[in-house]
């Protein structure tokens, strides 16, 4: 391995969200409901989990596919997932612009929370392409750039609003349904009185980078906070995402949800 790629693995290291590591009842409710939405598009399909990290919600997945295949950039994230699923999941290493797939060979591909990591999302979108039968989807999950607050990821490359995520696959040739989840209306009254220091935290480049030095911050407006666990439990119920045109910036959820559709 190179210096440089040993040096990308460390700073996906910095930045993921781990197996057994600390994590907000809201990070949790996200995982949970993004796989679980993700689920009803796996019925009986062959998947695969692309940047699928220490693998979390690949026990849903795995539970409706007929087939799951997932992997991830980073070894050490990647051997988190083979320690908990053994030889219940094929995991292999993954690269988003080259998937080792042969064409017409998947119905399902999902990228959660990694998009914006991409030096070249086009180049994946190509590949997603390749990969599909006619009719298969393209499931992504990407924090919502639009909100006055935001704030990126070290390392990132670009992120996509609702309106950039959807033309993305739209100029591909995808049909490109878009989808809002969590709205700021229904987050704690500590998230909404704290966003207008934040949005400063965030302008002045002094919010913390990395997931370690988040956590204070977010016990503080989160409570005390859960393990992540190795694999996620299904929601209890699904609440659907609120369907968005993509023609506009959404301004009023905090993560975006597509299902883009082979032709």
């Amino acid at each position: 391995m190179t210096s440089a790629a040993a040096a990308l693995e460390a700073h996906f290291v910095e930045v993921s969200e781990l197996a057994g590591e600390p994590i907000s009842r809201e990070q949790l409710e996200r995982m949970q409901h993004r796989y679980a939405w993700a689920a009803q598009y796996c019925s009986g399909r062959d998947v695969v989990e692309v940047a699928c990290g220490s693998g979390p919600g690949l026990g849903i997945l795995a539970a409706a596919a007929h087939s799951l295949e997932a992997g991830d950039i980073s070894e050490p994230i990647l051997g988190l997932a083979r320690r908990h699923y053994r030889d219940r999941i094929p995991l292999q290493r993954i690269d988003a612009l080259a998937l080792p797939f042969a064409a017409g060979s998947k119905d399902v591909i999902v990228l959660f929370e990694a998009i914006y990591y991409l030096a070249d999302a086009s180049r994946f979108v190509a590949e997603c392409l390749r990969v599909l039968r006619p009719g298969g989807h393209v499931l992504v999950a990407t924090a919502n750039k639009d909100l006055s607050d935001f704030n990126p990821s070290p390392h990132s490359h670009a992120y996509y609003g609702a309106v950039e995520l959807r033309e993305l696959f739209a100029s591909a040739g995808f049909a490109a349904l878009l989808y809002g989840h969590l709205s700021l209306r229904a987050v704690g009254w500590k998230q909404r009185a704290l966003s207008p220091v934040k949005r400063a935290l965030v302008a002045l480049g002094l919010m913390p980078k990395t997931m370690r030095s988040k956590r204070l911050l977010k016990r503080f407006v989160f409570g005390a906070p859960l393990a992540m666990p190795a694999e996620l439990a299904p929601p209890a119920a699904l609440v659907p995402p609120r369907r968005l045109a993509g023609v506009a910036p959404d301004r009023e959820h905090k993560v975006l949800y597509l299902a883009a559709q082979k032709p």
